[in-house]
């Protein structure tokens, strides 16, 4: 079973601010963060259930966290698994960040 990966308006913000700020260091950089983030995307469309859940919320087991490895550090993709078709991407932050913006 294939799931439709869709975003949030403040997913979407996330990643044009991440993006920007790898711009201003090193385009090139910036596109492999880019195309290893879009790949971890692709992850969810076939295996959601195998990402961890969410601490915050822990009574929430559809609500999970996708580890995107980058470099020394990479990022994190809160997402819910909203139903058996759909994943929606809520935010996503560097794992240096304190939390989602």
């Amino acid at each position: 079973m294939s799931y439709r990966v869709r975003f949030t308006r403040g997913a979407e913000e996330d990643l044009e601010r991440m993006f920007d700020f790898l711009l201003d260091q090193d385009f090139g950089t910036a596109e492999k963060a880019e195309a290893a983030i879009y790949k971890a995307f692709e992850f969810l469309e076939l295996f959601p259930f195998s990402c961890r859940k969410a601490v915050e919320d822990v009574g929430q087991p559809s609500l999970r966290e996708l580890l995107i490895p980058f470099v020394g550090a990479g990022y994190v993709a809160l997402f819910n698994i909203d139903d058996d078709k759909t994943v929606t991407i809520i935010a996503v932050r560097h794992q240096r960040e304190e939390d989602y913006h």
